[in-house]
């Protein structure tokens, strides 16, 4: 589903407050029950939220991620600003390594003028469109396909991508923690994604706005582990301040 801006926000405030009334939404957004009940039925039919007697919550858990298709459809505006803004940074004629999530996908999108690329993926979306791209040459890791969103994981994965040392190596998170930890869900995929940050000269962290303060099982690193950080919106003021002690530069591809 494409969310307007208020189902948007919705789902920011349900995921920063944890559960919360229907009557609480419909105070902070100055609007009617009946419009938050409206809005909150098309966000749970959609499996963006769970509804409970009187109120509404994040789906699954921090042991669970959200599903693939579901994950395509939140914050898409936002990532579609990152990828731009990752994609204009990309130089011609570099090799990447681009792993699994919906952002790093999008900016597969986003680099089909690109010329000379080398591009090393465990993703097959990724691997599908950028096979299409002119002048890029795609290679694939080997490893467990993940049903759920065509990821490649597993000890086969990190074995194949210890064999390249790339410019860049593109990676999403599913969330960053208050003391700047990075964490994921799967822990296979963690392993890929720590083995991606060995292999890279630079390493670009795609992370909208939503990923700031959210809670995830598995540790993959730190923010100090990054050299550039790119989101959508300007991060608290708290998380500004750790990626100035990790000297990471922060890109935000804010709405122009």
């Amino acid at each position: 589903m494409d969310l307007n801006p208020r189902q948007s926000t919705l789902i920011d405030a349900v995921r920063s407050q944890g559960p919360v009334t229907i009557e609480a939404l419909a105070e902070r957004f100055g609007v009617t029950l009946q419009t938050v009940r409206r809005d909150v039925q098309r966000l749970a039919e959609a499996g963006l939220l769970t509804r409970f007697h009187g109120g509404v919550r994040l789906p699954g858990s921090t042991t669970e991620n959200i599903a693939y298709r579901q994950r395509q459809a939140m914050q898409s505006a936002g990532k579609l600003r990152i990828a731009k803004a990752m994609a204009q940074r990309i130089p011609n004629g570099c090799s990447l390594i681009m792993n699994i999530g919906t952002t790093i996908e999008a900016v597969a999108h986003e680099l089909h003028n690109h010329r000379g690329l080398r591009v090393i993926t465990n993703n097959l979306h990724i691997a599908a469109l950028m096979s299409t791209h002119r002048d890029c040459e795609v290679i694939v890791a080997g490893g467990l396909v993940r049903g759920s969103d065509q990821g490649i994981v597993g000890e086969a994965t990190v074995d194949f991508i210890r064999q390249f040392k790339v410019d860049i190596g593109l990676i999403g998170i599913s969330g960053i923690e208050a003391d700047g930890t990075l964490r994921d869900y799967d822990y296979r995929e963690v392993k890929v994604a720590r083995t991606i940050i060995e292999h890279a000269r630079e390493v670009w962290l795609a992370a909208d706005h939503s990923k700031f303060n959210r809670p995830a099982m598995v540790e993959l690193g730190h923010l100090r582990d990054i050299d550039v950080l790119f989101t959508d919106e300007v991060p608290p003021a708290s998380f500004a301040e750790l990626m100035t002690q990790a000297h990471v530069e922060c890109v935000t591809a804010a709405p122009q």
